[in-house]
């Protein structure tokens, strides 16, 4: 009987270093790569217009918990826009767009990313997953879901193009009017960012 007890503590001790080692979480980083893009379309009620922020690259980096016990998966990281580099294609509404944006009191759009619902499949060539966002604004911060599309591009490569319909009341931001009033900017945009992403496992 007594040799059955340190038996039943080693093992005890095995199973509680195991239970450690599986327990601890494994961070997976996605390092943003040159080629980023953020893309806003709306409309007035006599046209369409879009405006981007091209060739985003700065080396900023997205850690994911990738083996998280929650429902959804906890991610960490930002990427932070100059709200001037925004382009309309058309020198007008491009000031136009930078003034109603606040540009000189807010020069930065920032998204931080909260959580996934997932963790994309890599062996497909296409995946789609959820998250959520924080979108910083004009001063003003705001929680979205955000439906993504990952594209694997191969050598730990990805894409991942967010897509979400915002308004601009969501940052406390009136649509541009002009020649008095005849042509408003309706409240809804659809916002698409597109990021390309190594992954470091």
């Amino acid at each position: 009987m007594l040799c059955k007890q340190p038996v039943l503590i080693i093992l005890l001790i095995v199973l509680s270093a195991f239970s450690v080692q599986v327990s601890k979480p494994q961070l997976v980083k996605w390092v943003v790569m040159k080629g980023g893009s953020l893309k806003v379309d709306g409309s007035t009620n006599i046209n369409k217009f879009n405006c981007v922020i091209a060739n985003y690259a700065k080396p900023d980096t997205i850690i994911i918990q990738k083996n998280s016990t929650r429902e959804s998966l906890p991610v960490s990281g930002s990427i932070r826009l100059d709200v001037q580099n925004f382009d309309c294609h058309n020198p007008v509404m491009t000031s136009d767009l930078r003034k109603t944006l606040k540009a000189k009191e807010y020069p930065k759009l920032v998204i931080r990313f909260i959580n996934l619902n997932n963790y994309p499949d890599f062996e497909a060539r296409q995946d789609q997953i959820r998250g959520a966002v924080a979108i910083e604004l004009a001063g003003v911060n705001k929680r979205f879901e955000v439906d993504y599309k990952v594209i694997s591009i191969g050598d730990k490569v990805i894409n991942l193009i967010g897509t979400r319909q915002v308004r601009f009341s969501d940052f406390n931001i009136v649509p541009p009017r002009k020649i008095g009033g005849m042509i408003q900017t309706n409240n809804e945009l659809d916002v698409v960012f597109n990021l390309r992403l190594k992954v470091i496992e």
